[in-house]
């Protein structure tokens, strides 16, 4: 009896919670406002890309190009007060919605308000894929599936959400040795990743997994590795008007959307984000968001990059690996076809 009750407590938490944030969602779209507005555009059957971005035009031509070969059919970007004519570069490409807001990121719990109302509102009924602009997904045979393939066998298995563990990539060498430019594969730079040194636990109220280290608990928080940043996505979603991001990616409600793993000894398809954030460009940005002030925890994060990066830290170690293909991944237990052959 007393067990039963805990679970319909806990089940009201989590159903109050929910409906909370969408409140949030619904009142916090006033903070937006519509620069390039295509959504009309929108066909039943695609497949939507959902973003919020600050200052990354470098980053923007790769980006669109990486996703739109993937199968990507309309990107829907919100553009946090850019200064460096990403913009208008997004303005001109059609097939991106663009909103802009110079509203606070914090505020917005990271932005994700503004997104979960796009979300509510244009993406219902779609598989939405929610990235940031350094975040590149690969899955089990994305070299010769498009990611529609994928989106039809979760279809089919009767799955609504696709996990993707944040893999850190970086260079051998300084990052100031390979300066970054628009347009380029960033994988050509950073190519290196840790194959290991990763903690995994569950989160008991909401059921995902939490999970953390890699690259970054090695060089920014060896000291303090509970306070890493979380590495655990559910980046791909078949959208319905009632399901919200709880906290970035890392989670969802309904609670059911986190359970993107197999607790009986079996496996669940899953794929990697390939994280570019270790480029040429990252010393720059991370004075800026550190000044600003705008990330999780007052920015403790970015403190602890702009520390480190002080002394010109290195990477690459004797134990990283050359990333290759999704292959090698699936053979460090980084990816998983589950059933899908």
């Amino acid at each position: 009896m007393l067990r039963l009750f805990r679970f319909y407590r806990r089940q009201f938490r989590l159903r109050a919670r929910r409906q909370w944030l969408l409140a949030r969602a619904i009142r916090r779209r006033r903070a937006l406002a519509a620069v390039a507005d295509r959504t009309a555009a929108i066909r039943p059957d695609d497949i939507l890309l959902f973003m919020v971005m600050r200052n990354e035009a470098v980053r923007l031509p790769y980006f669109l190009d990486y996703y739109r070969n993937m199968g990507i059919r309309h990107f829907l970007v919100v553009d946090n007060g850019s200064e460096d004519g990403g913009r208008d570069y997004l303005r001109t490409q059609p097939d991106v919605s663009l909103w802009l807001t110079r509203a606070s990121y914090k505020e917005s719990r990271f932005g994700m308000d503004w997104l979960n109302w796009l979300l509510r509102k244009h993406g219902s009924g779609h598989w939405c894929l929610t990235v940031d602009p350094d975040e590149f997904l690969i899955y089990p045979h994305c070299d010769t599936r498009p990611l529609l393939a994928l989106t039809d066998w979760l279809d089919a298995s009767a799955a609504r959400s696709f996990s993707a563990m944040l893999l850190d990539m970086y260079p051998k060498g300084s990052l100031h040795e390979q300066p970054y430019r628009s347009g380029q594969n960033p994988f050509e730079i950073a190519r290196w990743f840790d194959p290991a040194n990763y903690s995994i636990r569950k989160n008991g109220a909401y059921g995902n997994l939490w999970i953390q280290g890699g690259v970054r608990g090695r060089v920014f928080f060896h000291d303090d590795p509970e306070n890493g940043p979380a590495l655990n996505k559910i980046p791909l979603v078949r959208w319905e008007r009632w399901y919200a991001y709880a906290s970035s990616t890392h989670m969802l409600l309904p609670r059911s959307l986190n359970l993107v793993y197999d607790e009986d000894g079996g496996e669940k398809a899953s794929g990697c984000l390939l994280h570019a954030k270790f480029l040429s460009t990252f010393v720059e940005k991370s004075a800026e968001e550190l000044t600003r002030r705008q990330h999780y925890a007052d920015s403790h994060e970015y403190k602890a990059y702009h520390d480190a990066l002080q002394g010109g830290p290195e990477f690459w170690c004797e134990h990283s690996c050359e990333l290759h293909d999704w292959h090698q991944l699936e053979e460090l237990g980084l990816i998983s076809t589950g059933n899908w052959a």
